[in-house]
């Protein structure tokens, strides 16, 4: 496992905010989506890349500075010799479990407070876990939660712009408190459902049954829900799995897909071979 302090901050770019846009309602959590313009040659960024975000910050431990690692959410592009890079943002806040003070989430604050024009130093690129399998008949289980959904998007898009002639399945599972949260899968913003024509690609919401009382995501309905077809999936030496969002999805992943495969057992071992072929990857946070 990978450790943020084992990200190099070398070399660093200079990058101008070009546009940055709240997606998500005023009533609901904030999610923004950034896009940036690297302003010097020499930044590359893939679609199974992730970049950094450093800021000058002094904390408790004598660091004085702040990085903060980033997917991609839309497919790069070069425009007049610059990167372009789109990226997702959660205004975030965390509670101290010692203290109780509630602190403002350092790298997410400075960003969705930036504005058009503003410069930013950013890092990398770095590599993702996911690739696209060369194999274009491989199945992939693609599993976002919140922005968690931003690979995905990236991923998506590449694969049926630039891939093409996918034949493998392709089922994307999308956790969000409320539809009014969904990205990229709504009236507003939801380009990935340009896809919905592609006979390989499917996308499935989960949904909080009653998000005002932060009941949760009902993502392990949404996979239980189509026990059928990812059994079928499985079943396949083919089939990847991919994860991205918060930590505490992994425990309900598991028990929903000990149930698609009928028992705690079958989906440990069968985890441990997807893990062991490199067709099991996450991204948690």
């Amino acid at each position: 496992m990978a450790y943020l302090a084992d990200y190099q901050t070398e070399p660093r770019f200079r990058a101008a905010v070009r546009k940055t846009e709240r997606l998500t309602p005023m009533d609901t959590d904030e999610v923004r989506e950034i896009q940036l313009e690297v302003l010097e040659p020499g930044f590359d960024c893939a679609v199974d890349q992730s970049f950094g975000v450093l800021l000058d910050h002094k904390d408790e431990f004598g660091n004085t500075h702040h990085h903060r690692l980033y997917s991609v959410a839309d497919l790069p592009k070069r425009e007049n010799g610059h990167t372009l890079l789109t990226m997702l943002v959660k205004r975030c806040a965390y509670v101290d479990e010692v203290n109780g003070e509630r602190y403002k989430g350092v790298a997410s604050n400075y960003l969705c407070d930036r504005k058009a024009g503003d410069e930013i130093t950013i890092t990398g690129p770095f590599g993702l876990p996911f690739s696209v399998p060369e194999d274009k008949t491989a199945n992939l289980i693609l599993i976002g939660m919140g922005t968690g959904i931003a690979p995905f998007r990236a991923f998506v898009k590449h694969i049926f712009t630039e891939e093409k002639d996918w034949k493998g399945k392709i089922r994307l599972f999308y956790g969000a408190r409320s539809g009014l949260e969904l990205l990229y899968l709504n009236d507003k913003d939801g380009d990935l459902m340009n896809y919905y024509d592609e006979d390989t690609f499917r996308a499935f919401r989960a949904l909080s049954p009653r998000p005002k009382w932060l009941d949760p995501i009902e993502l392990d309905k949404a996979i239980e829900d189509r026990a059928s077809e990812l059994l079928e999936m499985l079943n396949q030496v083919n089939t990847y799995i991919y994860v991205a969002g918060y930590a505490k999805v992994k425990d309900n992943l598991d028990k929903a897909f000990a149930k698609v495969l009928g028992s705690k057992e079958k989906w440990a071992q069968r985890k441990a071979e997807l893990i062991a072929g490199g067709k099991w990857a996450e991204v948690i946070y």
